[in-house]
């Protein structure tokens, strides 16, 4: 993945997406009352998502059998009304995911990161950088939509994660 840019509680960007690089970066955090390891099920539970982030639909998995997303998944889904085909670069349980994120006119890198706070609560950072001509366009026409949508990610992530784990596979 090249040189990565690293701190304890940063992402580790590949130097083609670090924030530096590429023309579209969010970045979203928050702080869950549940704990890390209940989050962390309701996030890498990726068939389950359209079920609570009303900007994702139709995941299914390239490789593995699901539902939960584990390293080098392949998996298709659609967000901001475009289907595009992701694979998880990073994956080191209750701590880091990342992956990456191709389409037509667009590639990215959407990566997270959870750790217990001295107070009990679940930090959650994500971050996503993207390159191409439609992540312009998407930024230049709807400039906080990626931001907004990120918060509504997380947010809902919050709600289920302080009432119970997800169902059994």
């Amino acid at each position: 993945m090249g040189d990565l840019m690293t701190t304890l509680d940063s992402i580790r960007w590949p130097d083609h997406y670090a924030p530096a690089n590429v023309p579209v970066h969010v970045k979203n955090e928050i702080e869950i009352p549940a704990p890390v390891d209940r989050v962390w099920a309701w996030l890498i539970r990726a068939k389950l998502w359209p079920t609570w982030y009303s900007n994702s639909a139709n995941v299914r998995f390239l490789t593995g059998t699901g539902p939960d997303l584990e390293a080098g998944t392949r998996f298709r889904w659609k967000t901001f009304g475009i289907t595009i085909e992701s694979e998880v670069m990073e994956f080191i349980p209750k701590e880091r995911i990342a992956w990456d994120a191709h389409s037509f006119g667009f590639d990215g890198y959407h990566a997270w990161v959870l750790r217990e706070t001295p107070q009990g609560l679940c930090h959650v950072l994500t971050e996503e950088s993207q390159h191409g001509f439609m992540a312009r366009l998407h930024k230049r026409f709807m400039p906080n939509d990626m931001h907004r949508k990120h918060q509504i990610w997380l947010d809902s992530l919050a709600i289920e994660a302080t009432r119970k784990y997800p169902p059994a596979a």
